[in-house]
């Protein structure tokens, strides 16, 4: 599902005025922690951890593990906060601007073969983590926190 009904709604609303919205990144490892699931988007073909945004009312760890199955076809289990950041404002193709406070989960592979499994990806597959795929610095200071395995999850100042 690329965007949800609720947002589709607020946009009839406020067309395409600056829309705070929450969501979520998911560094999802292997169980041995030797390989991370990525995803290739097809809206601008780079490789990326599972990201999306959270449903009203919903709990963040479950969205994390939600957009996982939707966006990868494979189960995970997400099993701590990592990283909270602001993103900086950002402007899609049809002209919608939006902004994200993101919040990263490490989440650990459950089952399942990766796929893209909901339109919004052309590729998904595990990497090693030593040799990941080309990603945004973003995406690569996440992965880094991820494997430092430390229990607090990092903010900006």
């Amino acid at each position: 599902m690329a965007t949800p009904d609720y947002v589709l709604s607020l946009r009839e609303r406020i067309g395409h005025d600056l829309l705070w919205m929450t969501g979520v990144t998911a560094i999802v490892l292997s169980l041995d922690w030797t390989e991370m699931l990525a995803v290739r988007r097809r809206d601008n073909g780079q490789w990326t951890p599972v990201t999306g945004i959270i449903d009203p009312g919903e709990e963040p760890a479950v969205a994390a593990e939600r957009e996982v199955l939707e966006e990868a076809g494979v189960t995970c289990r997400a099993m701590r906060l990592i990283d909270v950041r602001s993103l900086p404002p950002m402007v899609y193709a049809n002209g919608d601007r939006a902004q994200y406070l993101d919040l990263c989960f490490l989440c650990v592979h459950e089952g399942g073969e990766p796929h893209p499994a909901d339109g919004e990806n052309t590729e998904a597959r595990w990497f090693p983590v030593a040799e990941p795929p080309p990603m945004n610095d973003r995406f690569t200071d996440m992965l880094a926190i991820a494997l430092e395995d430390r229990p607090e999850a990092r903010f900006r100042r």
